[in-house]
């Protein structure tokens, strides 16, 4: 009488969810290259940090940078102007600056990854690329009207004054000081989204 054998279950490796490996990989980067720059930061720390393999940056993104590329692409949420209301555009916008600096630890994160690329001869023009495209091209296409290009830029650039701003300040205002600076952000804003004469 022969026995029958059955094979060994053969059990598939766990496979591994590439996407959230890859993501996990850019929020390391930008985390990385918030804290120490492009020059300082190393893959192997922005690896580690992802709890990933140096390897899987350079197959999922190709080197460093690109991944630095990536992750400011990653710092610009561009479809977060579509939700942005032309009417209390101005107020919202400057409530949010009278605000704490701190309040959302993910926005200053990425606020100040882009500054320090902003800083670094070796990232500025970089930087100057993710800018036009996830940037000031769909604020441009939000203002349209007459002299959009300009009038986009000019808002970024009071946009960035105030987010600094409200960095270095760290508090939220409060009392007649937070009033007078909201009603005055207010007015620079509104002034800023008019088309001017036609």
């Amino acid at each position: 009488m022969s026995e029958t054998l059955t094979p060994p279950r053969v059990v598939a490796p766990r496979r591994r969810d590439s996407q959230a490996t890859a993501a996990a990989i850019l929020e390391a980067a930008k985390s990385q290259f918030a804290r120490a720059g492009y020059d300082r930061a190393s893959l192997r720390d922005i690896a580690a940090e992802a709890g990933a393999d140096v390897a899987l940056i350079k197959r999922y993104f190709g080197g460093k940078e690109a991944l630095f590329t990536e992750a400011l692409k990653a710092s610009f949420r561009s479809d977060r102007l579509k939700g942005w209301n032309r009417a209390t555009f101005a107020a919202d916008i400057a409530e949010m600056m009278a605000g704490a600096g701190h309040a959302d630890e993910g926005r200053t994160h990425s606020f100040q990854f882009l500054l320090r690329a902003a800083t670094s001869p070796s990232t500025a023009p970089l930087l100057n690329v993710a800018i036009q495209e996830r940037f000031l091209e769909p604020i441009r296409e939000w203002l349209g009207g007459p002299d959009a290009g300009p009038r986009a830029r000019v808002l970024a650039a009071v946009f960035i004054g105030f987010l600094v701003e409200r960095l270095i300040r760290g508090e939220a205002l409060a009392g007649q000081e937070r009033a007078v600076f909201v009603a005055r952000a207010t007015a620079t804003f509104e002034a800023l989204l008019d088309e001017g004469p036609r």
